[in-house]
């Protein structure tokens, strides 16, 4: 099963470094739904993965009539998660977005609730909706962690003592806005998704990236979407 996952994400990326080769065009709105173009977006993907990772469920969005944003200058995801949340937060203010909810794969999670920490104005980012996000850190490696060098990578902070995760996970207060979809299984997240305070959720999909380019998890963040836009 996690060798059929990492080839799922195999093939992703190879679309998603294909996307970047072409002009991108954004879908029209013929399936809209009530409601939806009220309620911008802002895809905000895992570490490695170029903002065209999240594109297939970007469309499907934006097919349903919602304003779709995505944070190019966050490239390939590999910086600290500071500049990584500015970087969101630079485009929010930018394209004059208010009152979005944050849609996020993995390390984008982390970017979303630091974003949701951070912004100066309350309601330019009302929620968060991530899939497969390690709140508490990944023991994937295991002694491996120990290793000076691998901590002081992009990956170190991911490990569950690490002062990202440690810092982020005192900070609690933005948790009830938050929604945690946790795959069945995770094979990168092994103690899963549970953020306390937040909405857990658990998907009848398996995997670290399956459930990203399922269109029954696409309903489900959709879902979570609309329910985080309208709550008083």
């Amino acid at each position: 099963m996690a060798t059929l996952d990492w080839g799922v994400a195999g093939r992703d990326m190879a679309r998603a470094l294909w996307r970047r080769l072409r002009p991108w065009e954004h879908p029209g709105d013929d399936d809209a739904l009530p409601g939806c173009g009220d309620i911008p977006v802002v895809l905000l993907p895992g570490i490695l993965e170029p903002w065209t990772y999240l594109a297939p469920l970007g469309r499907w969005l934006a097919r349903h009539g919602h304003r779709v944003e995505y944070v190019e200058t966050l490239g390939w995801n590999l910086s600290d998660l500071e500049a990584s949340a500015q970087h969101c937060l630079d485009v929010i203010r930018e394209r004059g977005i208010r009152k979005a909810v944050l849609v996020a794969h993995s390390k984008g999670g982390l970017i979303g609730k630091a974003v949701l920490l951070r912004q100066a104005e309350p309601e330019t980012a009302v929620g968060l909706v991530t899939v497969a996000t390690p709140f508490a850190g990944s023991t994937v490696g295991g002694p491996l962690q120990k290793l000076g060098l691998l901590a002081r990578s992009p990956l170190g902070m991911f490990f569950p003592d690490s002062p990202t995760i440690r810092d982020l996970a005192r900070e609690s207060e933005v948790n009830a806005h938050i929604v945690s979809l946790a795959p069945r299984w995770d094979q990168v997240i092994p103690d899963g998704s549970h953020l306390p305070g937040a909405t857990n959720v658990t998907l009848d999909v398996a995997g670290h990236f399956r459930p990203v380019r399922e269109e029954s998890v696409w309903r489900v963040i959709h879902d979570h979407v609309h329910a985080l836009a309208e709550a008083p």
